[in-house]
C-alpha cells in the first residue's frame, strides 16, 4: 500500500535541499530556449509543438510511468515513437515502474525526490494529488513555456484545466481522460428482464431496475468489496446523480461534509440498496471478475470507468450497441466524472529543454491521438481527430465536449490530496463492513481535517 501520508513530509525544507543538489545538473541542461520555450515558434494548431527539433543530446530525458503492460504499455510506446520521430536528438529513458496500480511509482519518486536525483517527469493523477509537490515548491509553473503554445488553453475543457492547476497554476500536462460515471449493461440481459437502461432517471431507479433483473434470475449489479476503491467511486457517483457538479465540488474538492451531511447519508443508503444484488462472492473476487458476469449474461449491469470497455471490445462475439452498452449514470447526465493521467514538470529539471518538449508534445493533438486509442481514454483536447477511436470512444468524446461540469474524481486523488484520499478509503471499508451512516460520515470528516 502507498504511504499516503507522505504529503506531510515533502517540506519547504526537503524542497530547498533538492534544488540545492540538483540545481548544477538544471544548469547544465539548458540551452537554446532554457526550458522556457522562447525559441519553440508559435501558439499554432494543436497537430504540432511549435517548432522543429533543435535540441541537443546534452541531457537524458527520463520518463517514469507504470503502464508495463496490456494496452497502457501498448500507448505509452505509441506516445514515445511520436515523440522521437519530431525529437530524434533527443535522448530518452523510458522508465518502467510497474506494480501496485500505481503505488510503486508513487513511493519511488517520493523517495527520488528526498534524494535529489528525481526524473524529467513522471505519470501523475493531477489535481489535488499534486498537492504535497506544489506546497513545497517542487513543481514549476508552464503556463508561459507550455500551456500558451497549441492553442492548449482553448482546447481544454474548465474541469481538466482546474485539474492542472491544484494550486492555482500550471504545473503538469494531461494526456488523457478515464470517465468514471458510466452503467455498462448487458443487453441480452436487461431486455429479459423488461428493463430499459435509457428511462433510469435517477440513481434509485437503478435500485428498481436491479430488482427487476434479480426477479428475472440474475445477477444485478456486478461489483467486488474485496476492497474499498470500486465503492468509493460508486458512492461518488451516486452522490453527484443524487446532488449535482456544484453540491459535488463543494462537499468532495472543499471539503464540507457537515454542511451536506444529508445528501451524504442518502447516497450511502443507496449503495447498501444497490449491495442486495450484488454477486454473492464480491467480498473475494476482483472488479473484472465481476464484469465477467456482464460478459458472459450472468449480470445485468456494472458501474465503473470506462476502462471496462477495452475488456468488452476484446471478447471475441461480444459486440458494442448488440450485446453491450452503457449510459452515463442516471441522474449524472450532463458531467463527465474525470479520472486522468499527466506529467507535471518538477523544479530543478535535470533535463529543462527535453522536459518542455515532452509536456508540449503531451498537450498536442498529435501525441494524444497517437495515446489514447491504445489506451481505451479519451483525449482530454476537444479539437483532436475522433477518426482513431472505436464507436464506443467516440460516443464517449461527444459525451465529454457537450458535457456542461466535469467534477474530479474521489477516488482517484483529482478531488483530493493524497492523506484525505487515505482516510476516505479508511472510512469506505468502514462501510463496507456494516458501519452506519453516523460513524461512516464522522470517519469523512476526520478524514477532512488534514485538507
Amino acid at each position: 500500500m502507498t504511504d499516503d501520508n507522505s504529503d506531510k513530509r515533502l517540506t519547504r525544507r526537503n524542497a530547498l535541499r533538492i534544488a540545492g543538489a540538483a540545481g548544477a545538473a538544471s544548469l547544465a541542461g539548458c540551452g537554446g530556449d532554457g526550458g522556457d520555450g522562447s525559441s519553440d515558434g508559435s501558439d499554432g494548431s494543436g497537430s504540432g509543438d511549435g517548432g522543429g527539433d533543435t535540441t541537443t543530446a546534452t541531457s537524458t530525458l527520463e520518463v517514469a510511468h507504470w503502464w508495463g503492460e496490456g494496452d497502457g504499455n501498448a500507448a505509452i510506446n505509441a506516445l514515445f515513437e511520436g515523440f522521437k520521430e519530431k525529437y530524434p536528438n533527443v535522448s530518452t529513458d523510458d522508465n518502467l515502474v510497474a506494480g501496485g496500480a500505481g503505488s510503486n511509482l508513487r513511493t519511488n519518486i517520493r523517495t527520488r525526490i528526498q534524494n535529489g536525483s528525481h526524473p524529467s517527469t513522471w505519470q501523475a493523477w493531477p489535481g489535488k494529488n499534486l498537492i504535497p509537490f506544489t506546497d513545497a515548491d517542487l513543481l514549476e509553473d508552464i503556463e508561459d513555456s507550455v500551456w500558451s503554445k497549441n492553442g492548449m488553453k482553448d482546447a481544454y475543457l474548465p474541469g481538466v484545466k482546474d485539474a492542472a492547476q491544484p494550486a492555482g497554476n500550471y504545473v503538469t500536462v494531461p494526456l488523457n481522460i478515464h470517465r468514471i460515471n458510466n452503467l455498462f449493461y448487458n443487453v441480452s440481459v436487461v431486455e429479459d428482464a423488461g428493463v430499459d437502461p435509457t428511462s433510469l432517471e435517477t440513481p434509485s431507479d437503478v435500485t428498481d431496475a436491479l430488482k427487476a433483473v434479480s426477479d428475472a434470475g440474475y445477477t444485478g449489479m456486478a461489483h467486488q468489496t474485496g476492497s474499498a476503491w470500486s465503492t468509493v467511486q460508486m458512492f461518488a457517483t451516486i452522490f453527484l446523480g443524487q446532488t449535482d457538479a456544484e453540491t459535488y465540488n463543494a462537499t468532495w474538492v472543499e471539503g464540507n461534509i457537515e454542511a451536506n451531511r444529508d445528501a451524504i447519508a442518502s447516497a450511502l443508503d443507496v449503495v447498501r440498496e444497490y449491495s442486495e444484488f450484488y454477486p454473492s462472492d464480491s467480498g473475494s473476487i476482483s472488479w473484472t471478475e465481476a464484469n465477467s458476469g456482464v460478459i458472459n449474461g450472468e449480470t445485468a449491469f456494472l458501474h465503473q470507468g470506462d476502462w471496462a470497455a477495452g475488456t468488452y471490445v476484446g471478447t471475441d462475439g461480444f459486440k458494442y450497441k448488440e450485446d453491450w452498452d452503457y449510459v452515463p449514470f442516471p441522474g449524472t447526465s450532463g458531467n463527465y466524472m474525470l479520472n486522468m493521467d499527466s506529467f507535471p514538470y518538477p523544479t530543478a529539471n535535470p533535463s529543462p529543454e527535453a522536459t518542455t518538449k515532452w509536456c508540449r508534445y503531451c498537450g498536442t493533438t498529435e501525441g494524444q491521438e497517437r495515446f489514447n486509442p491504445k489506451k481505451g481514454s479519451i483525449p482530454p483536447r476537444t479539437d483532436a481527430s475522433t477518426e482513431p477511436f472505436s464507436a464506443f470512444s467516440q460516443d464517449q468524446i461527444k459525451d465529454f465536449t457537450d458535457s456542461d461540469a466535469q467534477p474530479p474524481s474521489l477516488q482517484h486523488g483529482l478531488a483530493v490530496k493524497p492523506s484525505v484520499k487515505t482516510g476516505v478509503s479508511s472510512a469506505f471499508s468502514s462501510f463496507i463492513t456494516g458501519s452506519a451512516n453516523d460513524k461512516v460520515i464522522s470517519q469523512l470528516k476526520d478524514a477532512y481535517s488534514n485538507l
